[in-house]
């Protein structure tokens, strides 16, 4: 249990940046299409991850985690899009990423071990 918790404790840390991110974002600028689709997903992550925790079987502990992945792909997504839009300059984006990649690592590996040991 303890990669969980330490995926737990960082995928809580990435969503508290995007939400500040998010509320960086929107506040000089009226556009808030793309920095919401961040949000959702880059916190959708943390959610699913607590979720798969309170799992009631391996099966839905999988799913839960497997979702909670297909989000951090959908952050990196989002992320690369408001780069290239220049919602935020590259030393910003390089630090969300680099985050984001190493829960993308993290739900990876544990979805793999999580299948072997059914």
């Amino acid at each position: 249990m303890a990669v969980i918790s330490v995926l737990g404790e960082k995928s809580m840390a990435f969503g508290k940046r995007v939400a500040k991110c998010y509320a960086y974002l929107i506040k000089d600028n009226k556009e808030r299409s793309l920095p919401n689709q961040l949000l959702r997903s880059g916190t959708s992550i943390g959610a699913n991850v607590r979720e798969g925790i309170s799992a009631q079987s391996k099966k839905d502990f999988i799913s839960k985690m497997g979702i909670a992945l297909k989000e951090a792909k959908e952050t990196d997504y989002w992320l690369e899009i408001m780069y290239v839009a220049s919602y935020f300059d590259h030393r910003a984006f390089l630090s969300l990423k680099a985050d984001n990649d190493e829960l993308i690592a993290m739900l990876t590996s544990t979805i793999k071990t999580a299948k072997q040991n059914i």
